[in-house]
């Protein structure tokens, strides 16, 4: 981790309070070493981390997570991959599970995937509708997974005009669908791939959407930012996505910060 350490050491350690709104802390790649992981991540700014359910373990695990850790906060839910796997009485689990714990902050990652299809299509946008009214019931901000989908959850979204608060993680669209988000008010996530040479389509739009839509993330694991491209992601990493937007925004690298940081208070804290 020397090329970490002397990144960080580059100017990160100035920037206090930025959100890495959306992590995989559950994952085993940090099941070794996660006290370092959030050491490099608050020397690197990172002072609050929102973890993912994928599926109800690692949902519940997220909320282990949150309880054992004061940097971390957990958002519970199924990715469309696991929709197949679903039955009543998981989606009850989860609610029970973001019931029982002030540090659930959002309901997520939850979406439309048709890229890789796991699951059938018409059984990803049952359990995604269900989990919509879920967290429209329990008053959560709700963390999109849209993957080659943008039709369908759009679709779909356009139904549940009561959410909290509605964040795409990992944007992928164009700028006609950054439009779209914007005019409804949703958050766009931006993380690693932002840094890749050959993603302009993403550059376009963070260049061109309003700093109030924009949020911080990693995907960690995955997704490193490209200085660490094919490594593990995690969210000290972070800071090349904020420096990236720094540039593209040609605004101080603060500036970047406070108002994403703004934005993730607003969407997942409600401050």
């Amino acid at each position: 981790m020397s090329d970490l350490l002397f990144y960080i050491g580059g100017g990160t350690m100035n920037r206090a309070g930025i959100i890495d709104t959306h992590a995989h802390l559950d994952d085993k790649k940090f099941r070794q070493d996660i006290q370092n992981v959030l050491k490099r991540a608050a020397a690197a700014g990172v002072t609050r981390i929102i973890t993912m359910g994928n599926d109800f373990s690692a949902s519940r695990h997220a909320c282990i997570l949150a309880e054992q850790h004061p940097e971390i906060y957990a958002a519970v839910g199924i990715h469309p991959h696991e929709a197949k796997e679903v039955v009543p009485r998981t989606l009850e689990g989860l609610r029970i599970l973001a019931g029982n714990s002030s540090k659930v902050l959002a309901w997520g990652e939850i979406g439309l995937d048709y890229h890789y299809d796991f699951s059938p299509r018409d059984c990803q946008q049952d359990v995604f509708r269900k989990q919509l009214e879920i967290a429209a019931e329990l008053e959560l901000p709700v963390v999109i997974h849209d993957r080659d989908a943008h039709e369908d959850v759009l679709s779909i979204l356009k139904d549940f005009t009561g959410l909290k608060a509605v964040i795409i993680h990992c944007f992928s669209g164009d700028l006609a669908i950054a439009e779209e988000c914007l005019n409804r008010g949703y958050y766009l996530g931006i993380g690693g791939t932002l840094t890749y040479p050959k993603n302009n389509k993403l550059r376009n739009v963070v260049k061109y959407v309003s700093l109030k839509h924009l949020l911080l993330e990693t995907d960690c694991p995955y997704l490193a930012p490209q200085p660490w491209r094919g490594k593990r992601n995690e969210p000290a990493f972070m800071t090349a996505v904020l420096e990236e937007i720094a540039r593209l925004k040609e605004m101080p690298e603060e500036e970047i910060a406070k108002a994403t940081t703004a934005n993730a208070q607003k969407a997942f804290w409600g401050e």
